[in-house]
């Protein structure tokens, strides 16, 4: 009877233990490109999403994405920040002139993993035709 006590002990001690690793580990986020939600607003009926990983340990930021209908080649693509839903702010990290889908990663300092965590990067893709961005997504954790 003790030694079952025992097992379920160090049993329970060990799902304690990979729980406390899983929440300190990697997050998981993802932007809903859409031009309605440039700033300002744009008409686009382009659309397209972005999932990223970020890991604190390495603080390496992975993302893959896709996008379709846009007014033409993407000429760039960046997360920008600082910036809340509504507001524009300057590139904090440059992604290639992506073809869809897409995919890349960047090691982040402290203050951009700060930063993504609080919600306020945003994700763009730019256009010839809307050189500010034709689809822009809030990157959020994702659910």
């Amino acid at each position: 009877m003790i030694r079952a006590f025992g097992s379920g002990a160090a049993a329970l001690a060990l799902l304690a233990s990979l729980v406390s690793a899983e929440a300190a580990g990697e997050a998981t986020y993802r932007a809903e490109l859409k031009g309605s939600n440039e700033v300002p607003a744009n008409t686009s009926t382009g659309s397209g999403e972005v999932t990223a990983t970020y890991d604190p340990a390495s603080r390496q930021l992975t993302w893959k994405g896709s996008y379709s209908g846009l007014t033409g080649p993407a000429t760039a693509a960046h997360f920008h920040g600082p910036a809340e839903p509504g507001k524009n702010a300057g590139v904090l990290v440059p992604a290639p002139a992506p073809a869809s889908p897409f995919s890349g990663s960047a090691t982040l300092d402290e203050a951009k993993a700060a930063d993504l965590a609080a919600g306020k990067l945003y994700f763009n893709v730019h256009t010839a035709a809307n050189p500010g961005g034709e689809i822009r997504g809030q990157v959020v954790p994702a659910k």
